[in-house]
């Protein structure tokens, strides 16, 4: 009786694997097994955002209303510039982390070390509203920078003009679920209002781009506009 084939092959190798399947790691195929390893999936539109205006900024918007009645004054405080913030900011991202890459040539090889990282501009999109009371911040923000006739700058140090902003990430019942701090951040770039007579049934828009020195994870767990279940 002539003896079995030998194949080479050990037998786990001989052991067939299925679809998906690696060594020594059970995956699960049905949709339920899915659905109770993933439990729920953030959702782009739980967000909000939290501009922090410079002192410098709400000093001025002080000064600029104290000879205006009261029910003409359209000048917003410092925690009614953030809380404007979170209700007309319609769009923004979480961060990207990028760090650069050294290549070191040897003999024939490239060998890649870690270099410097770099923070991207944090832009944002912004709904106007009718007294254009964030959008006026935003641009005396700019204009404490530099001024719209000269080459001045009202701010007389960096840090006058640098602030900082929070994106909140929020789950399915309304809880705060992670943070993002941007930190010394500028605004470089107000964009435009497009105008036009045909332009119905849309809320005026502008973008917004920040220069960002760095960002962290925020560890403050308010909540902010979600709604109190006391």
């Amino acid at each position: 009786m002539a003896s079995p084939r030998k194949t080479g092959r050990t037998p786990r190798e001989n052991k067939r694997q299925r679809p998906g399947q690696v060594e020594r790691l059970n995956v699960v195929q049905d949709i339920i097994g899915f659905r109770q390893q993933i439990r729920e999936l953030a959702r782009p539109n739980l967000f909000q955002v939290e501009i922090n205006f410079p002192a410098k900024v709400e000093e001025i918007f002080q000064v600029n209303s104290a000879d205006v009645p009261e029910s003409q004054n359209n000048s917003t405080s410092s925690a009614e510039g953030v809380r404007l913030s979170t209700f007309l900011v319609k769009a923004a991202n979480l961060p990207a982390s990028t760090v650069g890459v050294v290549e070191v040539p040897f003999r024939g090889r490239t060998l890649k070390i870690a270099g410097d990282r770099t923070f991207e501009p944090w832009t944002v999109t912004v709904m106007n509203d009718e007294n254009f009371l964030l959008r006026r911040k935003l641009e005396e923000w700019s204009r404490i920078i530099q001024s719209m006739p000269m080459n001045y700058q009202t701010a007389t140090s960096i840090a006058e003009y640098q602030s900082s902003a929070l994106v909140r990430q929020f789950d399915r019942q309304g809880a705060h679920s992670a943070a993002y701090e941007f930190v010394g951040i500028w605004p470089s770039n107000i964009s435009a209002i497009d105008l036009a007579w045909d332009s119905n049934d849309t809320p005026e828009e502008y973008t917004v781009e920040f220069q960002v020195q760095y960002w962290t994870y925020a560890t403050d767990t308010n909540t902010g506009n979600a709604e109190s279940t006391d």
